[in-house]
């Protein structure tokens, strides 16, 4: 997959510019403008930034078919929780949650 081609296809869907991309990922104008003018592929941190931007997972983002989901403000408040917590409290959470049936 072209990563650069797909992160254009993206900003294109929502009619964003290089400005907006930055603003909503919190990277600098400088960082976006490289990777289209210079064809730079971004880090794996700058692009999971990217990827909150447009509400997407890295799984999300780099799936094959065209069917792309976007997370409401509450499923991506959760995601960005969850990274935060330690083995043993996610294990408790997905326990929780497999519960609820």
């Amino acid at each position: 997959m072209d990563v650069i081609k797909r992160i254009d296809k993206l900003m294109k869907e929502r009619h964003w510019s290089d400005y907006k991309l930055a603003a909503e990922s919190g990277l600098s104008s400088s960082t976006i403008a490289n990777i289209h003018r210079r064809n730079t592929i971004p880090s794996i941190s700058t692009l999971e930034a990217i990827c909150s931007a447009f509400g997407l997972t890295l799984s999300q983002f780099f799936t094959d078919d065209n069917q792309t989901v976007q997370l409401s403000k509450e499923q991506k408040d959760l995601f960005d929780r969850w990274i935060t917590l330690t083995e043993k409290q996610k294990q408790i959470i997905y326990d929780l949650i497999k519960e609820m049936k």
